[in-house]
């Protein structure tokens, strides 16, 4: 599923390319960030995923996780007896990520690849996760992420970039709106989540 952090977790026909500052020497360098809308504050900076990111990443997970932002039971604290599920695994690897950092530090993530297998299919990405850490928002850092996603798509030659959110997480809904996003799809109580059903909402954008 597709949710963001707590009040951040799709673009305008029109978007030019804005280059984040570049990163520290050693440090994989910084993406262009599509801009349409406020653009992300000084300080926001989006780059490739690295192995070394997973544990951050995982605690931000554990730290963001609500109903409202996804379906999926909530992480394992840490710490806790239950073996450890690495954040990067073969079928979810760096590749696939994005990380954003706020003022040198890892804020959160955007996961993104082809939906499926197949060469009929080749011109979609779907985003798969989002989140971004409460100590980031009101930063930009969502938008940013967003942004970067589409700038990658487009490099890759896709045409299409799709998600899925849940029906009551207005605030995700609204953000990805603002980024050129439409609602494709809706599944009626696709979730039970706190005694409540929930929509699956399918969202997408032309790139």
């Amino acid at each position: 599923m597709c949710e963001p952090a707590p009040a951040a977790r799709p673009a305008a026909p029109s978007v030019s390319a804005r280059t984040e500052p570049a990163a520290p020497a050693g440090a994989a360098s910084a993406e262009p960030v599509a801009s349409a809308g406020p653009a992300p504050v000084d300080g926001v900076v989006v780059r490739p995923a690295r192995w070394a990111d997973g544990e951050a990443l995982a605690a931000i997970d554990r730290r963001v996780w609500s109903p409202v932002h996804s379906p999926a039971p909530a992480p394992a604290p840490a710490p806790s007896t239950e073996p450890a599920r690495p954040f990067f695994d073969e079928q979810g690897p760096p590749a696939q990520y994005r990380v954003v950092e706020v003022d040198g530090r890892v804020a959160g993530y955007i996961r993104m690849c082809p939906p499926t297998p197949l060469a009929s299919n080749a011109h979609v990405r779907q985003i798969l996760g989002l989140a971004v850490d409460d100590g980031a928002r009101g930063r930009g850092a969502a938008r940013a992420l967003l942004r970067a996603a589409c700038a990658r798509a487009r490099a890759e030659g896709a045409t299409r970039l799709t998600l899925r959110v849940l029906g009551h997480n207005d605030a995700a809904r609204k953000l990805y709106a603002s980024e050129g996003f439409a609602v494709e799809g809706v599944l009626p109580g696709e979730f039970l989540l706190a005694g409540a059903y929930v929509d699956d909402v399918l969202m997408g954008r032309g790139l």
